[in-house]
């Protein structure tokens, strides 16, 4: 597999000063990032997939171990305070999270956990595995499981011509290749699978009209940060004077999605959470009411 290769430009890193190795290191992130974006087009079909099957009632499951198992955890965990959707994405990780926090609890090669893990799919959900190398063994068996019961299965992997790729609906390959450091796909890999499901997650968002422009409508504001993020995205949305930001809010209960449709609108806080109802987000609530 290329992604345990070794890579010729770093074999001396060992020796080299320290901004020497670090910019070795952030320059093979870059062939991580690049080797995402060239597969922009794949990563589009699978959001347009999850996009049909969440408004149908459907979820997106993540199922990876090691270091892609783990940032599908903070990509799922971060999806509801940044878009307020609850239960939109799960995430499973072989050992549960107990292993999430202790990686001598390894079980990424048990297929029968992936089974088991994959319990909880059904036939209107996405299912999503993610492995750097594309042929893990927790992964494998989460994706049959989803398969068996008529769920749609996609591979995000790092790997030309993964394993899995053969047994999926969609695989996604973002070969990038050798490791500055041979086999520690938590670098490159781990970037590239990182930007590749932060761009998915987000852009399924933006599609399900949790976004107006490029600000985020439906935060839960569950700090001051985020209660200070709130007020500044009402202003710069409708750019009214802050203070009127601030009593519009509070005459919406701090319901962002709401006070920013009455304010473009000019419907009452009643009449915009009707109009959200509906669905579709802020844009499509506002051309109701226009």
């Amino acid at each position: 597999m290329s992604t345990e290769a070794r890579n010729p430009s770093t074999v001396a890193i060992d020796t080299w000063p320290a901004r020497q190795a670090i910019e070795a290191i952030l320059s093979e992130d870059l062939v991580g990032v690049r080797a995402a974006l060239a597969v922009s087009a794949d990563l589009a079909g699978l959001v347009e997939e999850a996009h049909t099957r969440l408004c149908a009632g459907g979820r997106v499951h993540y199922f990876g171990a090691g270091a892609s198992g783990r940032l599908a955890f903070v990509d799922a965990t971060e999806s509801r305070p940044t878009f307020g959707i609850a239960d939109a994405f799960a995430w499973h990780f072989p050992g549960g999270s107990a292993a999430l926090l202790d990686s001598a609890i390894d079980a990424e090669d048990e297929g029968a956990a992936g089974i088991a893990d994959a319990a909880d799919v059904g036939a209107g959900d996405l299912a999503i595995g993610l492995s750097a190398s594309g042929s893990t063994g927790y992964v494998r068996g989460a994706l049959a499981e989803a398969r068996r019961v008529g769920a749609f299965t996609a591979l995000i992997s790092t790997q030309s011509g993964a394993a899995l790729s053969t047994e999926v609906d969609c695989a996604i390959e973002a070969a990038t290749g050798a490791e500055a450091l041979t086999g520690s796909t938590r670098l490159k890999a781990g970037t590239a699978t990182k930007v590749m499901i932060n761009a998915f997650s987000t852009a399924v968002m933006i599609r399900g009209g949790r976004t107006w422009s490029n600000l985020m409508t439906h935060l839960v504001a569950t700090n001051t940060k985020l209660d200070e993020r709130a007020v500044r995205i009402l202003v710069m949305a409708t750019e009214r004077p802050e203070h009127e930001c601030r009593d519009l809010l509070a005459a919406c209960d701090h319901d962002l999605p709401a006070a920013l449709t009455a304010a473009l609108t000019g419907a009452d806080p009643q009449a915009a959470r009707a109009a959200l109802e509906a669905g579709g987000g802020v844009r499509a609530a506002v051309r109701l009411l226009s």
